[in-house]
């Protein structure tokens, strides 16, 4: 059990992470895409992980689902419900798989069969986990599809993927997510290119889905706004680890790490008058044969010698915060323009050492 995470949930965590390492071995080297990563969730509970492109929360996840590729290195522990998930064999893990996790995947249209209608592959994922008829679960798979919303379900259900909108497909995702009442719903960047008015509806479907469920839920994105009023925990990730976490209100209103307090910075926000947005400048650092120190070093306005030196350790806060840098005295209170401003255009070229390739980005988002 992560002696960071908070008691958000009640009752015994129904997932458990600890020490999740997975690498990717490659021409260059091994490619470091998650580093240590450690989290707990119980019933009911939303867990935010956020992070730029290349950071490895959705790595995570996969990796919790047992999806990685044959070549991928993974060490560690997942444990759902007491059963350690990398020593399950692939037979024990479609169990698993749809029922006890659920997973909504970014891209509908790549989640869904466009030869099959979306109420029969919504019947498919509650026939594959109970001993029903196929008209009872293709019933249940109407009344799904009106949980979440969805116009004329009946009708809907009888159509297939491609006469359905971006939003009314991500919901068709978000019903089979929910088919068999999963212990946990892990949402991989749900709302991505999606407008912002489909985006509130998909959230919303989301909530139904895990309210109707009692499910917990980890809730990925590189979009705090989302974060904000969905979830109950933020882990924010970056290079492969987790270098914050808190409650939504303790990394939103005191985050102690400044990459947290950059993310902040480049969130538009309508409750305060800014003439700009302050961005981080620079790059993730690619994962491959990484330098030693603070990964984020290069792109921090407060990076000293030591920060090129140690990494620094994920240290406790006060409360249920948790922080990974060694001037987090000089982060709290502080404002993004204010910090970032040191940072001027001249270093938005990151040093090549570090420089994230796009084969880099690929595996490691």
């Amino acid at each position: 059990m992560s002696e960071y995470d908070s008691q958000a949930g009640s009752g015994d965590p129904v997932l458990v992470v600890e020490d999740l390492t997975v690498q990717f071995p490659t021409g260059e080297g091994l490619v470091k895409a998650v580093r240590g990563v450690n989290y707990q969730l119980r019933r009911g509970e939303v867990l935010g992980i956020v992070g730029e492109s290349g950071s490895g929360k959705s790595v995570t996840s996969l990796a919790v689902m047992g999806l990685l590729p044959r070549t991928a290195q993974v060490t560690g522990s997942i444990r759902f419900g007491g059963v350690e998930l990398l020593k399950s064999s692939e037979k024990e893990l479609n169990k698993v798989r749809g029922k006890g996790i659920s997973m909504v995947f970014q891209d509908p249209m790549t989640s869904l069969n466009p030869v099959y209608t979306v109420g029969d592959q919504i019947a498919e994922a509650i026939t594959a986990h109970n001993d029903i008829r196929k008209d009872v679960a293709r019933k249940q798979a109407v009344e799904l599809l009106e949980l979440v919303r969805i116009p004329n379900p009946a009708q809907r259900a009888n159509e297939y993927p491609h006469q359905l909108s971006g939003g009314m497909r991500q919901r068709v995702v978000i019903a089979i997510a929910m088919a068999n009442n999963p212990d946990v719903i892990i949402a991989d960047e749900p709302t991505t290119a999606l407008d912002v008015t489909v985006q509130a509806q998909i959230l919303e479907a989301l909530r139904a889905a895990q309210q109707e469920t009692g499910a917990a839920m980890v809730l990925i994105t590189h979009d705090l706004g989302v974060i904000a009023g969905a979830a109950d925990r933020v882990h924010v990730m970056y290079a492969g680890k987790v270098v914050e976490s808190g409650t939504v209100d303790e990394i939103f209103y005191t985050p102690r790490m400044p990459y947290t307090l950059g993310l902040l910075g480049s969130l538009p926000r309508l409750d305060v008058k800014t003439e700009r947005l302050t961005p981080i400048t620079g790059a993730p650092p690619a994962t491959t044969n990484m330098p030693p120190g603070c990964p984020f070093s290069p792109r921090c306005p407060l990076s000293q010698p030591i920060c090129d030196e140690e990494e620094p350790p994920l240290v406790a806060g006060p409360g249920a915060q948790h922080a990974a840098c060694h001037f987090t005295d000089q982060v709290v209170g502080r404002d993004p323009a204010e910090l970032f401003s040191a940072t001027s255009a001249d270093t938005a070229a990151v040093p090549v050492a570090v420089e994230a390739t796009a084969s880099d980005t690929e595996t490691n988002s």
